[in-house]
């Protein structure tokens, strides 16, 4: 492992990495907020989401550092009384796991017809980007409310893992679009090269030839698209929790905190909404950062 690090360091993508300011800060940052999140039961000071240990004398205090702030709580508590910090360690853990899942399978999804898309042509390469034009007229915040909401409808006793999976789904439902568009016009390139002619030639079965030899040279920029849509879904993820068709009640997202916190922004108790939205903001900015740097890193013409 250590040699395997060592080796990346040296390597011209780990040389951009170390001379790159902005892309170790914004490593750093992501780092921290995914080992809160991953480890939220072992590092929080408390578990906001049992209701055992909640107590409404302690709703809506502030920070620790103002005035009628209790110490327990660094950075107050909501409503409910839970810890702000516990809070967003949980809400943060659900985001991630949203987002990453979502653009996962918008990977798998859009990859794969892309390939078949680049590599087949033909009628195969009409229909499926006659798709893409299609799903690209609506836009992606409109089609994830209608499925989460079409499939909270249809099942409003279901179970949390499936709630989530509705969500997944209903934001990788207009993700896979870039994906099979970018690796549909790599294919288009690579098929004409003289490996994938030789390979034909040899009798190569054309899905071993797909996923051989075309699919490890167009996966650059998937990989600089995913890292990016990260932020874009974890984004759209907070989005329709606030909009109260995301995470569910019981585990809210860092979109449900910031809908909880929202009523009583005016109020005075700015910290129920304003920590939530800046970890928000700090998940988002470090991933697009990273992805920027990826994408520099990658491109051979901006070394």
């Amino acid at each position: 492992m250590k040699s395997m690090l060592l080796r990346w360091l040296d390597s011209d993508v780990g040389h951009s990495f170390r001379t790159s300011p902005t892309a170790i800060v914004a490593a750093a940052i992501a780092a921290v907020c995914l080992f809160c999140a991953v480890f939220a039961p072992w590092v929080a000071p408390h578990n906001p989401f049992d209701l055992t240990t909640l107590e409404l004398g302690n709703a809506r205090l502030p920070p620790a550092w103002s005035e009628g702030g209790n110490p327990l709580f660094w950075l107050g508590t909501d409503d409910q009384g839970r810890d702000i910090l516990s809070a967003l360690m949980y809400g943060a853990r659900i985001s991630l796991a949203v987002g990453i899942a979502s653009v996962l399978l918008s990977v798998f999804v859009g990859v794969a017809l892309g390939l078949l898309a680049g590599f087949l042509g033909g009628w195969v390469d009409a229909v499926l980007m006659r798709m893409c034009d299609v799903m690209l007229s609506f836009p992606a915040i409109l089609v994830a409310l209608l499925i989460a909401g079409v499939g909270r409808a249809l099942f409003p006793d279901a179970h949390e893992s499936l709630a989530f999976g509705v969500l997944i789904i209903s934001i990788s439902l207009t993700g896979w679009v870039q994906y099979a568009r970018t690796v549909r016009g790599s294919t288009l390139v690579e098929r004409h090269k003289e490996y994938v002619q030789a390979a034909r030639v040899t009798g190569v079965a054309p899905l071993r030839i797909m996923r051989k030899h075309v699919l490890p040279n167009v996966m650059g920029p998937v990989l600089v698209l995913a890292t990016i849509q990260v932020a874009t879904a974890i984004i759209t993820e907070a989005t329709l929790s606030f909009l109260g068709v995301g995470a569910p009640p019981t585990s809210p997202s860092l979109g449900t905190l910031i809908r909880v916190g929202n009523d009583y922004l005016f109020s005075g108790e700015w910290w129920i909404t304003i920590f939530p939205g800046l970890m928000l903001v700090l998940i988002a900015l470090s991933v697009n950062l990273l992805g920027d740097w990826l994408r520099d890193a990658l491109n051979p013409r901006l070394r």
